[in-house]
């Protein structure tokens, strides 16, 4: 997979546009395929037990005004801030790639993964649409064979570093059917549409076939 920047699509060997009549099925990522948030997950991981608490402790204001705003974006930009600002792209890849080996056994749920695999038989073209970072994402799209991800984009400095913020909108509810039709045009039309939460409303809306927290399974 290649990141083709800011709203286009991390794809590995299918085009972005599918040949006609392919049919397109979105996924959400986090508590659809997995049995929790990825992106929490990495980032406690990555910071071990202690730098994990001093975080959260320094994240209190930011918490505080979410509890007023509910800007999921906001939040997540200022943890974004105190975990991973001014690390290395080329760090980050390899840290979300180890995570993902890491997690992967007890992660993913087993019911998803049927259905992923099923749609995958039957010559579907899969995208995961998800309002985590597409750069933690993408080890585990790769390992489930995903034709494209689109995610959250985080932003880089000049020096290739992480800074704290997004290059567009966080990618939930809305945004994710326009990131889907920036993806793959106007005239989209979604095989079907897995989610399990209020931001995959709208992209289940889209789709022919919805299914709304439909897998339960644990590993």
């Amino acid at each position: 997979m290649r990141d083709m920047g800011t709203g286009a699509v991390i794809r590995q060997t299918l085009e972005a546009v599918p040949a006609p009549g392919v049919p397109i099925v979105a996924f959400d990522f986090d508590g659809t395929l997995t049995i929790r948030d990825s992106f929490t997950a990495f980032l406690r991981w990555r910071a071990g037990p202690a730098r994990w608490a001093l975080g959260l402790a320094k994240l209190t204001p930011a918490v505080v005004t979410y509890a007023h705003d509910r800007d999921r974006g906001r939040i997540k930009a200022a943890s974004v801030r105190e975990f991973l600002g001014g690390v290395d792209r080329a760090t980050l890849e390899a840290e979300a790639e180890r995570f993902a080996e890491f997690i992967w056994p007890r992660f993913i749920r087993p019911d998803a993964l049927a259905c992923w695999q099923d749609w995958g038989r039957r010559g579907a073209h899969r995208v995961i649409v998800t309002a985590s970072p597409g750069i933690t994402v993408a080890p585990f799209a790769r390992r489930l064979g995903a034709e494209a991800l689109l995610g959250t984009h985080m932003a880089f400095d000049a020096d290739d570093r992480v800074t704290g913020a997004f290059t567009g909108p966080n990618c939930r509810g809305e945004e994710k059917v326009r990131r889907l039709r920036a993806a793959y045009g106007d005239d989209l039309q979604l095989a079907a549409a897995y989610g399990d939460t209020s931001g995959d409303t709208e992209m289940l809306a889209f789709a022919a076939e919805a299914g709304f927290r439909v897998f339960t399974g644990h590993p």
